[in-house]
């Protein structure tokens, strides 16, 4: 899939990326500065340091209306997969969760249902992780609502999922992850830090938007992504530029063949391709092992 030549005037963010761009117009004519390691932010290159803080930024602008605007984007269509992600982890009664970047519940409440529903169950317990404080306020508002409220069975905690230091040792069942790997710094510490907190037996599943191959199908979402889904944004949450970068977010995320390699190198064991597409490519369900 071609990537569209086009950045964002992160309106939010753009004192912070000019400042950048500022400093390395001047470090270039200094012979004795050091480069900072970079990373993409979207389609522009910053540094490693500067990528936290500029999502943090970017998921503050679209908490309170972030579901809505999956809804939009999607047509309803996230809500399948995810309802699907769930029932390919298949919980067991009493499963210990860590759901990472997951701050506005929404797989959380997923979890608790399908093994309330499924196995009568009420010990299961979530702990949901989000690096944001305003995506974890959505999700504790969210479950208020709910008979899950002030029980055991879920908690929030707030942090990188680069560095889980509150999480101990092999003391989780399952860690899931959904629409949330692609935006961290180091996707390769992401994968460790999974594999160290889970149980022998455990099991990473991540949901991601990923690479559709179909070229037909491939320049179409191309048009809804980068012509539709910032429009979108503007109309229905007044941020065009927040969503013009989760766009792409999406097309710089390493291809199906290549994140379930990273997830082997990880140490996690794959069963076959150690991949699920879901709708053409436009997503897709990962899953490893801790065997």
């Amino acid at each position: 899939m071609a990537s569209p030549s086009r950045t964002a005037g992160f309106s939010t963010m753009t004192k912070v990326l000019h400042q950048h761009n500022a400093a390395n117009n001047s470090s270039s004519n200094n012979s004795t500065s050091t480069s900072q390691p970079e990373t993409h932010f979207g389609f522009q290159n910053v540094p490693e340091s500067m990528k936290e803080a500029l999502v943090k930024q970017v998921f503050a602008n679209v908490a309170s209306k972030y579901d809505i605007m999956n809804d939009v984007m999607s047509g309803g269509v996230h809500r399948l997969w995810k309802d699907h992600f769930m029932r390919t982890l298949a919980p067991t009664p009493g499963t210990k969760l860590l759901d990472v970047a997951g701050g506005t519940g929404d797989i959380a409440m997923r979890f608790l249902d399908y093994c309330k529903e499924t196995h009568g169950d009420s010990t299961a317990q979530v702990t949901v992780f989000d690096i944001n404080p305003n995506m974890l306020e959505v999700g504790k508002e969210r479950f208020t609502k709910t008979p899950y409220h002030n029980t055991s069975q879920v908690s929030f905690m707030e942090g990188n999922a680069e560095n889980l230091e509150h999480i101990p040792d092999n003391s989780m069942d399952a860690y899931t992850i959904a629409f949330g790997i692609r935006n961290c710094t180091h996707v390769d510490r992401v994968l460790k830090e999974a594999y160290r907190v889970l149980k022998p037996g455990g099991r990473f599943m991540c949901l991601e938007f990923s690479k559709v191959e179909n070229p037909v199908i491939s320049k179409v979402y191309d048009v809804f992504s980068f012509d539709v889904i910032p429009t979108m944004g503007q109309i229905v949450a007044n941020d065009r530029d927040s969503y013009q970068y989760l766009v792409e977010s999406i097309r710089k995320f390493p291809p199906q063949k290549e994140f379930a390699k990273m997830i082997k190198d990880a140490g996690f064991t794959v069963m076959g391709q150690g991949y699920e597409d879901l709708t053409f490519g436009v997503a897709a369900i990962h899953s490893g092992f801790k065997l």
